[in-house]
């Protein structure tokens, strides 16, 4: 049943969500059950999602496509990186799941390329596998534990969430490009501003943009916190599947005319400019003609959000026969080696590299402080996603976000550059044509073995030890405060992720003594020694990654419940698949009454949990506090097991 709009107009995301509606009214707030066609893995969040399927003992997996990529730790510094590879490849043939080697490219602009489709559902153990809205999907980043599920049963419950309409018209002037949009509705919108949300594109405007164009919008939409972001299916994706040698995936999809949106945010692209994400958040937007001539120390140019074959031919036609100033650092990491192979093809990957860049690995690599880390104090323009601080890898470089446009003719002049007041003259470039196929490379593929599992044996080295189970939830939980965090704080505060870290995402004991400590290095051993703690948290509390790593490490380390003002999805649902009560409070100044080494109890919690109201009292002052949950059905199973894996393991039990 659906009720999101009035009438028959309808939305396209309730268009497809119906289609895929196995369970509940699709209606906002409501909560649902929508079957998956697609997973897909990395290989940071990928070592936990395949020891949670292997928990969940499954033969095969229940979706149409599974594929499981490694593009996040291919620095191998040590055996780690390579032994979580090799345990990744095993479990992926064991149970039907495509594998991508290292060196493939990056999942989102792999998926993009090879897999996605119009009207299809994808659910993935990245915050960024919303890219897949550019092709018309719709495409949701959760947490390993929720992926793993999807890929045992098929299935994603979820909160139905509003749909705002963001209406583009007009089109983009000369320098001006996705980029510069996605960076205008994060200004408007903030960090937060998409929570509980989907993004839909519409108008005149769109047909403008390229799939390409629209994939490094709906990419950046997770810094929205939106559930996903998606566009129509056009003409432009008929000639992208085309150019890919997949036409027979065409399907057109568009919202109803006149389809009611719960709010909208109207986008001229004519009027914009280039603009920039200032340091340290991805909203924190300016005009770079208001912030011109910052000296540049790196330049670094992929992701995926911008490392397309488009992103990259602007690149090379604004540095061709120009050299990239003395002063500056440029690397580039294309998003694939299908995108490689093209650029060495038709020459510009030498203009790349006469004019003084570095070419690095199809991967993540800078993205996710992999290397490339900026020398200190440096400014650092990077056509990523985030800019959180110290995400680079360095505490105290500044980080500001911009167009690959604005990045190129920066590393040129070696400093922050608005291209239009350039000599370079910079054409839009059009969506390839449709009669030129670039076919993508396969030899990066492997297989899944299509005969019983059991023929292929797991391979697990030493770094990899079992995810931290939690316990049902108590009738009394108490806690100490062991942390009193701000707004804002992401998933890289958490659980940092960086060159030295990323090799043990497979071992939570180890990657536990690191929980916090970009902003309290105290923490981990503060909590470890309260033996059960609690968190207090601020506005949009876990932005950011969908690593499940920030849920894990606390709950190893003893945290039994958080409370902030409000908490971004993801985080939000981590928590609860292990078992964490996330309490929000109904006043907001009661934040300022609780203090670090305050002790917190919760009497008749199984009780409260029922009723979704929680009085938290403080065993040192005597003052109690009013919380509540917003916990679904399902949640609340959830936590009364003490996890997710746990309400799974109990129902199996109960049917065997």
């Amino acid at each position: 049943m659906v009720s999101e709009n009035t009438g028959n107009k309808r939305t396209l995301a309730y268009k497809i969500l119906e289609e895929h509606l196995t369970y509940g009214e699709l209606s906002p707030g409501n909560e649902i059950t929508i079957r998956i066609d697609q997973t897909l893995t990395q290989d940071s969040t990928g070592t936990m999602v395949y020891l949670q399927l292997e928990a969940m003992e499954v033969d095969r997996v229940a979706t149409e496509l599974s594929v499981a990529y490694i593009d996040h730790n291919t620095l191998q510094t040590g055996f780690e990186n390579a032994d979580d590879h090799a345990f990744i490849e095993s479990v992926a043939k064991r149970h039907g799941v495509l594998f991508s080697k290292p060196g493939n490219g990056i999942c989102h602009q792999l998926h993009l390329e090879n897999f996605g489709a119009p009207g299809k559902t994808l659910l993935g153990s990245d915050s960024h596998t919303p890219t897949g809205g550019g092709l018309g999907m719709i495409a949701i980043g959760a947490g390993g534990l929720d992926v793993a599920v999807a890929m045992a049963n098929g299935t994603y419950s979820l909160t139905a969430p509003q749909v705002i309409g963001i209406h583009l018209m007009g089109e983009l002037r000369p320098w001006v490009s996705a980029k510069d949009v996605i960076l205008y509705v994060l200004k408007e919108l903030t960090v937060k501003g998409g929570v509980g949300r989907i993004a839909e594109y519409y108008g005149d405007g769109v047909g403008a943009l390229s799939v390409t164009d629209r994939a490094t919008i709906t990419n950046m939409g997770a810094e929205l916190g939106a559930t996903t972001s998606l566009f129509p299916s056009d003409e432009n994706t008929r000639v992208f599947l085309e150019s890919q040698g997949r036409a027979e995936t065409y399907r057109p999809l568009s919202a109803d005319e006149g389809a009611a949106y719960g709010e909208t945010l109207e986008v001229d692209l004519s009027s914009l400019t280039p603009l920039a994400a200032m340091p340290h958040s991805p909203d924190n937007v300016s005009a770079v003609s208001d912030i011109a001539g910052i000296k540049v120390d790196q330049v670094a140019i992929g992701s995926c959000t911008n490392s397309s074959y488009t992103d990259l031919m602007k690149v090379a036609a604004i540095l061709k026969g120009r050299r990239v100033h003395p002063e500056v650092s440029l690397v580039i990491s294309p998003g694939s080696a299908s995108i490689l192979a093209r650029l060495a093809r038709n020459g510009a990957l030498a203009d790349l590299i006469d004019a003084g860049a570095r070419i690095i690995e199809n991967a993540c690599g800078p993205c996710i402080g992999m290397g490339q880390s900026p020398r200190s104090g440096a400014v650092s323009l990077r056509t990523f996603n985030r800019n959180f601080k110290g995400r680079s890898g360095t505490l105290d470089a500044d980080v500001y976000l911009v167009s690959p446009e604005t990045a190129a003719i920066s590393a040129v002049t070696g400093v922050l550059t608005d291209g239009r007041t350039s000599a370079v003259t910079l054409g839009i470039t059009l969506p390839p044509v449709a009669t030129e196929i670039f076919h993508p490379n396969d030899n990066f593929f492997i297989r899944p073995d299509d005969t019983n599992k059991g023929n292929t044996p797991v391979v697990m080295g030493p770094n990899i030890k079992p995810f931290p189970r939690n316990t049902a939830l108590t009738e009394r939980v108490h806690g100490k405060v062991v942390l009193r965090a701000g707004d804002n704080i992401t998933t890289d505060d958490i659980m940092p992720s960086d060159s030295r870290l990323l090799p043990y995402r497979s071992n939570i004991p180890y990657l536990a003594g690191y929980c916090f400590e970009k902003i309290d290095s105290g923490f981990s051993a503060r909590a470890g020694d309260a033996g059960q703690s609690a968190i207090i948290g601020g506005e949009n509390y876990g932005q950011g990654s969908s690593r499940e790593h920030a849920a894990l490490a606390p709950l190893y380390l003893g945290i039994k419940f958080v409370i902030a003002k409000s908490f971004a999805r993801i985080h939000r649902s981590n928590l609860i698949n292990s078992g964490i009560l996330t309490l929000v409070f109904t006043e907001s100044s009661d934040y300022e009454k609780i203090h670090m080494g305050d002790s917190l109890v919760i009497e008749k919690a199984r009780e409260q949990l029922e009723k979704d109201e929680f009085i938290v009292r403080n065993a040192d002052t005597g003052v109690s506090y009013r919380m509540v949950g917003h916990f679904s059905r399902a949640e609340k199973e959830m936590l009364l097991a003490g996890g997710k894996i746990n309400m799974i393991q109990k129902a199996t039990s109960i049917k065997g």
